[in-house]
């Protein structure tokens, strides 16, 4: 079976040392083999705390993240690149070994115009360099792609695919596809040809709902989703994604305004269920 994560907004809806162990210890408690970071301010981040909560709870973690507004990879190349060396330290001193999320732009930033070969130039380049810096600390890059009305850049697997396979031209073997069933439902043709098309490169899944609660409660075609990760020989971990409170930072950019309509032991529970019963019957190993 795979390893199973869950983000922390399943349970909180900003990470600071308060909420952030809070989160720790409730995916530690309902079973979860490891929890999703949101590090969007890594200069605030208190490494040596979590660690230690992450430690108590026996669980490992990954780490995601948005690149600011004011470092949208395309436009500001030197503070991205800045700001992701920043969170790869955190996410060493923790000992975690995974950051993955909008690594390349800013969620919410569009130009009205789809993106230039310079653009996605840029984010090749400037990635190939971070992921560098990432390989001497021991971390995988994990590059998300999400739908267009969050971002121009890359919305489709193939995009992403395109991506990774241009960063890994420039000698960086430490990086990845990271997949989004939320975005997928809104950019792909069906679930299972996509994710069978991108087997090669991809290594993380968020497993999220159309309308991020519950899962298997929206639209999400998930039996196509786990014979498509079936198909794909799929080794990675899968990832809840339910968003069970209002990120302040996100708010505006995924127009996530309300809560779901399920609270987060019941999304929790209910949702590593779900993907576990899921990934069995698909026969993941």
């Amino acid at each position: 079976m795979p390893q199973f994560g869950a983000h922390a907004f399943l349970w909180i809806g900003d990470w600071n040392l308060e909420a952030g162990n809070h989160a720790i210890a409730e995916a530690g408690k309902e079973g979860f083999d490891f929890i999703e970071i949101p590090l969007l301010r890594p200069a605030e981040f208190d490494a040596p705390a979590h660690k230690s909560a992450l430690k108590k709870a026996k669980i490992g973690s990954t780490a995601s993240l948005v690149l600011p507004k004011d470092s949208h990879m395309p436009k500001h190349p030197k503070k991205a690149k800045a700001f992701l060396i920043q969170a790869l330290e955190k996410v060493e001193a923790i000992e975690s070994t995974y950051l993955c999320g909008c690594i390349a732009y800013s969620l919410g930033t569009l130009t009205g115009a789809p993106p230039t070969l310079e653009e996605r130039q840029t984010v090749v380049e400037v990635l190939a360099e971070v992921a560098q810096e990432a390989k001497k600390r021991g971390i995988t890059l994990g590059f998300e792609v999400c739908n267009r009305y969050e971002t121009y850049l890359y919305n489709s697997l193939e995009d992403g695919r395109e991506a990774v396979l241009a960063i890994r031209a420039l000698g960086a073997d430490n990086i990845e596809l990271h997949a989004d069933t939320y975005h997928m439902n809104i950019e792909e043709e069906g679930f299972l040809n996509p994710i069978v098309k991108c087997a090669d490169v991809l290594g993380y899944m968020h497993m999220s709902e159309s309308h991020r609660g519950l899962v298997g409660s929206g639209t999400v075609n998930w039996q196509q989703v786990f014979e498509g990760l079936a198909k794909a020989k799929y080794k990675g971990p899968l990832v809840l994604e339910s968003f069970a409170a209002v990120n302040p930072d996100l708010a505006a950019a995924t127009c996530l305004w309300r809560p779901p309509n399920q609270p987060p032991s019941v999304l929790a529970r209910e949702g590593l269920k779900f993907l576990r019963e899921g990934a069995e019957k698909a026969g993941l190993a």
